[in-house]
């Protein structure tokens, strides 16, 4: 099972609850940026489990942290999931 289709709202709650805030390193975009520019914000699962949905289990974090809990292969992310840049064709170098 994966993510629910209610997960953008939930994602933008747990965003919001954050107060748009990295949970991490309180990452924040400068005040006078818009929240709807904001959306470098992500939805991290502690367990890696994308239906486990929980609040307990479910943390905003910055693109930079998210990637820091998922490198070494332990993660359940795809090829440019947590990338803000376009990796097709690399996936086998």
């Amino acid at each position: 099972m994966g993510y629910p289709k209610y997960w953008k709202q939930l994602a933008k709650t747990i965003k919001e609850k954050a107060d748009w805030c990295c949970q991490k390193c309180n990452r924040v975009l400068p005040p006078d940026q818009s929240k709807e520019s904001r959306a470098y914000l992500q939805v991290h699962h502690w367990n890696r489990d994308p239906s486990d949905n929980r609040p307990e289990n479910l943390v905003a974090l910055c693109p930079k942290c998210h990637l820091s809990y998922h490198r070494g292969g332990k993660g359940n992310v795809s090829l440019g999931q947590l990338s803000l840049f376009d990796l097709s064709g690399f996936e086998n170098r």
